[in-house]
């Protein structure tokens, strides 16, 4: 009786055949992409603020508030995520990742005023474009993060405690002022004073909306997730602390511009500011400190 040999079963591609891409890889360069065109786009719409007269319609306090925001993102922002998002490309660049997706975050916070605070402009459509190319970045970027290699670097450093112990500071101090300010309306009816800045209702509301349902969630989970050395504490402290700087550097570049261009009641500075930057400042440096060192290590 003939025996019928089965044919042999293939287990694994031919030699020849190219590997399919992980998918990862994939989103990862979808992520680049549109951290790129945020990143141009961005910097063509800060030009077009500062150098077209009456560009921005509406009261001057927001204009000018607009225009310092424009002047960090051209000379701050666009350069320093040009850099880390080239860096990030480079195997192992957990750190330059972590930056890029801080002043992306930044860029998604901040275009939030240029089109919800204000009205039409003839920039409307492209603050909606660095907006939404923005947030998209945002997403797939943190989607994309080494956990692992964050975790790698991390180890038990004692420091990162005290990074959650100044974002819980910052959680808690920015959430009870803007609490305070909503009970304090709608007890007496009060327009809240949304800080040092002289802003419209428009950029009050917008700011403690913002800050209640995003900053001051991400502050605490963050504090929280970092305080048990959790891996991902690192990543949702840093994109805190990075765009957090950068919104600061913001407001401080706002304020003498409103002063320049005679709006009333416009200050120069803020004196608390130089105790809210220092705690943003000292936090940020710790969590540098404790990533660098892991890299040499590992190294």
């Amino acid at each position: 009786m003939a025996i019928v040999k089965n044919p042999p079963v293939e287990t694994s591609a031919s030699p020849s055949e190219p590997a399919r891409a992980h998918p990862r890889n994939g989103v990862a360069r979808a992520a680049a992409q549109l951290t790129w065109v945020a990143a141009a786009l961005a910097f063509a719409a800060a030009l077009a603020g500062l150098l077209i007269d009456g560009i921005y319609t509406g009261d001057a306090a927001t204009a000018e508030m607009l225009r310092g925001y424009d002047l960090v993102t051209a000379v701050v922002v666009v350069p320093v995520l040009a850099i880390a998002s080239r860096v990030a490309q480079q195997p192992g660049s957990v750190l330059a990742k972590l930056v890029a997706t801080g002043l992306v975050a930044y860029l998604v916070y901040t275009y939030a005023f240029y089109l919800f605070g204000t009205g039409f402009n003839d920039l409307f459509l492209v603050h909606m474009a660095v907006f939404a190319t923005a947030l998209g970045a945002l997403i797939l970027a943190v989607a994309t993060i080494d956990v692992a290699a964050v975790a790698e670097r991390l180890g038990a450093r004692p420091q990162v405690r005290s990074v959650a112990a100044i974002l819980a500071a910052l959680a808690v101090g920015l959430g009870a002022m803007w609490v305070y300010s909503a009970v304090d309306n709608l007890v007496t009816g009060d327009v809240p004073v949304g800080s040092a800045l002289v802003e419209s209702d428009t950029i009050v509301h917008l700011s403690m909306a913002l800050d209640l349902t995003l900053l001051v969630p991400l502050y605490a989970v963050a504090a929280v997730m970092l305080w048990r050395r959790a891996p991902w504490g690192v990543v949702l402290a840093a994109v805190a602390l990075f765009a957090g700087i950068l919104h600061q550097v913001s407001y401080i570049v706002a304020m003498p511009l409103q002063v320049a261009a005679d709006v009333s009641g416009a200050v120069s500075y803020d004196p608390a500011e130089p105790i809210i930057v220092l705690l943003y400042v000292v936090a940020s440096a710790l969590l540098l400190r404790a990533l660098s060192r892991g890299s040499k290590k590992r190294a």
